[in-house]
């Protein structure tokens, strides 16, 4: 995988690189997030990716690594932030995103005991756990329109309410029925989309006395009709965005015990949520999912 990878990831770092740089530091923000890749490629600490013994099976490294300590004080600092908002950006691409994006989470669960303050209790797959959740917006690029990373009992449609001011290039939203608020349905269209959710069984759903989005009211009427139902069931494609971030070496999994803290747990998603746009540019069959 790090042969395969590697080159792609280094090269669009040091593009993304080109007039960006921040003042007064030694080590450009460049160099820590291609040291935190190396990393999290091999799922190793950052202090493994700081011992140049580390980096024997490949040529393609900074000039100088960081230490330890600069490493932890700087990789989820603003600034460094920005380089990431930047290569990220990059991986994007200047393709138009498909006409039916997904709206979904994914949770990132740490241990039962794990003293981590800002990991959360909520609910996963079995039953309940403890740790993170991240949430997205997948439209057909290799990586997601919008994300963020949240506690595990974070609610999902307040998140969604955060996610939705920056997608824009309209279509299809499709969710499950988490997402099915009026509001939502409103602000889905207010960006050009129109928001297809999973809704509670009622006699009557969409007849209550209470506002009814003139939208939720049209997701409704698709459900009853082959083409809406068609729609609802392509939210496979959610559980193949995320089923292919963690189907190889280096990819989404759970936190490492390493990886802790509101701050880290982005940075690690980050990182590997670029590895997995790597991966799907190298591999042009995984293009659809």
């Amino acid at each position: 995988m790090e042969r395969e990878l590697w080159p792609l990831l280094y090269r669009h770092v040091q593009a993304a690189a080109i007039g960006f740089s921040q003042k007064y530091v030694q080590i450009q923000p460049w160099v820590l997030v291609a040291v935190f890749l190396w990393a999290a490629l091999h799922d190793r600490p950052v202090c493994w990716a700081g011992d140049p013994q580390n980096w024997s099976t490949t040529r393609l490294r900074p000039p100088r690594l960081p230490s330890p300590g600069t490493m932890s004080r700087r990789i989820d600092r603003v600034a460094v932030g920005l380089f990431w908002r930047r290569l990220e950006e990059r991986w994007r691409g200047d393709d138009h995103p498909a006409l039916v994006a997904f709206l979904d989470g994914k949770p990132l669960t740490v241990s039962g005991v794990s003293k981590d303050a800002e990991a959360g209790y909520g609910r996963a797959a079995g039953g309940k756990a403890k740790g993170y959740k991240l949430h997205t917006v997948w439209a057909g690029r290799p990586v997601p329109e919008t994300w963020e990373v949240t506690p595990l009992n974070t609610c999902e449609k307040a998140v969604a309410r955060r996610l939705l001011p920056h997608v824009s290039h309209g279509g299809y939203l499709v969710a499950d029925g988490n997402y099915d608020a009026s509001d939502l349905y409103d602000l889905a269209a207010r960006q050009g989309y129109q928001l297809v959710a999973g809704h509670r069984k009622a006699k009557n759903p969409g007849g209550g006395h209470h506002y009814q989005s003139p939208h939720r009211l049209r997701s409704l009427a698709l459900l009853h009709r082959p083409f809406g139902r068609s729609l609802y069931r392509s939210r496979g494609g959610i559980e193949r965005a995320f089923g292919n971030a963690v189907s190889f070496g280096g990819g989404l999994a759970a936190p490492p015990a390493w990886v802790r803290g509101r701050d880290r747990v982005r940075t690690w998603v980050w990182a590997k949520l670029l590895i997995k746009a790597a991966r799907i540019l190298t591999h042009k069959d995984l293009r659809h999912l």
